[in-house]
């Protein structure tokens, strides 16, 4: 007797399962230990019988770090949607990010941490329209952080705001110190480094993200009266002796 048809319901709920064994997979033995035969094995079913939903591992790879996105964006522009003054819209949007990586780290250090294959890796193989979305998700994350950045700027230096484009120029610059800052502070406490510096580092999330902002908000005032925002020290070179 033949086996009934499954839903559409039953093939999202295997998709999903496959999807999150996955993950957990690429956590334990990083991208290039994984592999469709041990996820089958996790899984209790034959590695062919995944390849009934997934191409290969790099394309449940790409769809992982997709969703991972998507996930980063919805909280970034829910907060963007929400929350009307500028600086505090930002502020949680930070906070938002800090939040992400420590309650998703596993995701989180697949998207941003772990030394795995990016877009231009893909470039002319197969699997480069599924790694265009990835990346297309990627930059949505960075578009929408970076228009907070630029309001919030207009809005603390006190231009107006046909003066955006100005700092479109200097948005992306703020955008990589922020989230070093923020990345460093996620990846010491995803990997316990910060245990050994603090009793309970975890604590100090909110100090974190008020001292990046403030500091933000701090060297935009100090650009709006003149001094340079992260000024360059310059560095006298020794010579050698003749």
């Amino acid at each position: 007797m033949p086996r009934p048809k499954r839903s559409f319901a039953q093939i999202e709920a295997t998709k999903e399962q496959i999807i999150e064994e996955a993950l957990n997979l690429m956590t334990c033995h990083g991208f290039d230990g994984f592999s469709m035969r041990k996820l089958g094995s996790r899984l209790g079913v034959s590695a062919k019988t995944i390849y009934n939903y997934y191409q290969n591992k790099d394309e449940l790879y790409l769809i992982i770090l997709t969703r991972g996105f998507e996930q980063l964006f919805n909280r970034f522009n829910n907060v963007y949607n929400t929350h009307h003054d500028p600086i505090k819209r930002l502020k949680n949007m930070g906070s938002e990010y800090l939040a992400f990586g420590l309650e998703h780290s596993n995701l989180y250090n697949l998207m941003f941490t772990w030394h795995v294959p990016k877009f231009k890796d893909y470039v002319g193989t197969p699997m480069e329209p599924v790694a265009q979305s990835e990346l297309e998700a990627a930059l949505k994350v960075a578009d929408i952080f970076i228009r907070a950045i630029v309001e919030a700027s207009v809005e603390t230096s006190g231009e107006a705001s046909d003066q955006e484009k100005m700092f479109e120029n200097t948005a992306r610059f703020h955008m990589i110190w922020m989230w070093s800052q923020m990345h460093g502070f996620i990846a010491g406490i995803n990997n316990t480094l910060l245990d050994y510096m603090h009793t309970n580092p975890l604590s100090l999330k909110e100090k974190i993200i008020n001292q990046i902002f403030d500091q933000f908000e701090y060297q935009l005032k100090k650009g709006n009266s003149g001094e340079n925002i992260y000024p360059i020290h310059r560095i006298t070179p020794v010579l050698p002796k003749q």
